[in-house]
């Protein structure tokens, strides 16, 4: 691939460009708001200028209501040999497209599996999508040309290929991105009107349900609006849940020994399979998922804290695996959560102590 369209200069298009820039790819960049390409452009990830001729790959990153129409006006234009697009939903586009009658042979379905809350090519990196699944959603019809280009663009982007069906793909994104999304929304609903005093004991846990309720709400009604029926059969199961939960802690409260067995049995169920589903958490770089020793050590909320602990977590020798922080309600201090291989845990423990750092029991 040597050059590129980018149709989209949002967070995803933006990303996409900025890491076919450095590869050397000369990307063209347009938008509908000609602002936007300019700010891209002026991060570096290729120029608003139209290109001279049809380039090899245009990428629309356009949001799921409009990629369809989008990609089938740039195709009447043959504005490249391959047309891709990253939205978060497959099959409703490529069935709007095939509506249109137009030759799918130069098209294949494609959504990065990466995001942040943030949107506007401002919060775009070029590393966004490395390490991530890329997937891709080729068709009978895709020609292979069009399917190396698009693993190409995987490749320059550092991520992983993941082929799948389209219309799988949506069942499986409702699962582990858009209904996790609205339940995340839900639990952060109830902190709007809760008292002070409650919202102030805020700690890692309700920080980590609710991390992604932060996100553009826009964006999200167009999501979910391409892939409305997924959603809903999954929430319902969740309501389920709810209920049967609901009907648990109810039956604790009883002065019944009976009934309040069955409640802790009930309440033992969901706990249990949730055991169950968060151990097929695909870990680091998508392995299998492993079991990481924590060390916590605290730390005052100062420049430089993050760094020294790193730096001498390198001297002992020991790879941080992942890390969390935790501050302490009303106080510029806190604790670093360093997650480590459980045989190194014990020697980052004591080399860590020997150099003055306090560690949490």
């Amino acid at each position: 691939m040597r050059t590129a369209l980018v149709i989209g200069t949002g967070l995803i298009g933006t990303s996409a460009a900025l890491a076919l820039a450095a590869r050397g790819v000369v990307v063209h960049l347009t938008d509908h708001d000609p602002e936007q390409a300019r700010t891209a452009a002026a991060l570096g990830a290729g120029t608003d200028e139209a290109p001279d001729g049809p380039v090899d790959l245009a990428i629309v990153a356009a949001p799921p209501a409009l990629v369809a129409g989008v990609l089938a006006d740039a195709m009447r234009r043959g504005v490249a040999r391959g047309y891709l697009d990253v939205a978060s939903v497959k099959g409703g586009p490529r069935r709007e497209l095939e509506a249109l009658g137009l030759d799918l042979s130069s098209y294949i379905g494609s959504h990065p599996m990466s995001g942040r809350e943030k949107s506007g090519p401002l919060a775009a990196t070029a590393d966004l999508f490395e390490g991530r699944p890329w997937v891709l959603t080729p068709t009978r019809d895709t020609d292979t040309e069009v399917l190396n280009l698009a693993l190409e663009l995987v490749s320059h982007c550092r991520a992983v290929p993941v082929v799948m069906d389209a219309d799988a793909h949506d069942r499986a994104v409702a699962l582990v991105s858009h209904m996790p999304h609205l339940v995340s929304s839900m639990v952060a609903a109830r902190l709007e009107n809760a008292e002070e005093a409650a919202v102030r004991l805020c700690g890692q846990g309700i920080r980590d349900v609710t991390r992604i309720a932060a996100s553009d709400p826009r964006m999200w009604i167009d999501i979910l609006s391409a892939n409305p029926g997924p959603v809903a059969d999954l929430l319902s199961d969740v309501s389920a849940d709810l209920d049967e939960t609901v009907r648990a802690l109810r039956a604790l409260q009883s002065s019944d020994d009976v009934k309040r067995g069955e409640g802790a049995a009930g309440i033992e169920d969901v706990l249990r399979r949730g055991n169950a589903g968060q151990v097929r958490v695909p870990g680091k770089h998508g392995s299998a998922p492993r079991v990481y020793e924590v060390v916590a050590v605290l730390i005052d909320d100062q420049p430089g804290q993050l760094a020294r602990i790193f730096a001498d977590a390198g001297m002992a020798g020991v790879n941080i695996e992942d890390v969390r922080i935790e501050h302490a309600t009303g106080q510029q201090a806190g604790h670093v959560q360093l997650m480590v291989e459980p045989k190194a845990a014990a020697v980052l423990t004591a080399s860590l102590r020997e150099r003055g750092w306090a560690l949490r029991p």
